[in-house]
């Protein structure tokens, strides 16, 4: 499945919430009580530590994602819900592997990691722990490519997204300074 498949089937949402015992615990029961699907949950506390954020990757295709939004804006402790669209949103995700890999491999799978561009965090006789931060569509090649090898452990964190900066680029701002000056 391309990216822009994977875009129209997933949607990310991320919901700041209170930082109050029990808020994560009544938004996970909500999806379960809707049937709604989970793809990804990362949870991390907010600059501010009245408040964390949920990043939610839920599943669009057994419910419309108004209607996720509009279950979730009547819990009580949701705060804000920011929808990410791929194409003006940044995403990552991390994945830590350790991979069986004799001694006579091994230069491949430091190859691949380097090709990556991810890192090497810890190697044995038998094995090599690896690590790789990215756009989740990386990862899952990544994750691919190692599968052969034999992955003993695998950890992916989920993703999080940000909205992208809104910039000026120097010829619009340029255009627009020389407009101005004519005027």
């Amino acid at each position: 499945m391309n990216d822009r498949q994977n875009d129209l089937k997933h949607h990310t949402l991320s919901v700041t919430v209170e930082n109050k015992a029990g808020v994560l615990a009544r938004v996970v029961n909500l999806f379960s009580r809707r049937a709604y699907n989970i793809y990804s949950l990362a949870v991390a506390p907010t600059d501010d530590e009245r408040f964390s954020r949920l990043t939610v990757v839920v599943d669009v295709e057994s419910v419309p994602l108004e209607q996720i939004v509009k279950q979730l804006h009547k819990l009580i402790n949701v705060v804000k819900i920011v929808e990410h669209d791929p194409r003006h949103s940044v995403e990552r995700e991390l994945l830590i592997a350790t991979v069986k890999v004799a001694v006579s491999d091994r230069h491949q799978v430091a190859e691949l990691t380097r090709i990556f561009e991810g890192r090497i965090l810890a190697v044995s006789h038998d094995a090599l722990t690896v690590s790789l931060e990215g756009h989740p569509a990386k990862i899952d090649d990544f994750e691919d490519l190692l599968r052969p090898f034999g992955i003993a452990e695998l950890q992916r964190t989920g993703r999080v997204a940000l909205n992208k900066l809104e910039r000026e680029t120097p010829r619009v701002h340029a255009v627009s300074s020389a407009k101005s000056k004519v005027s």
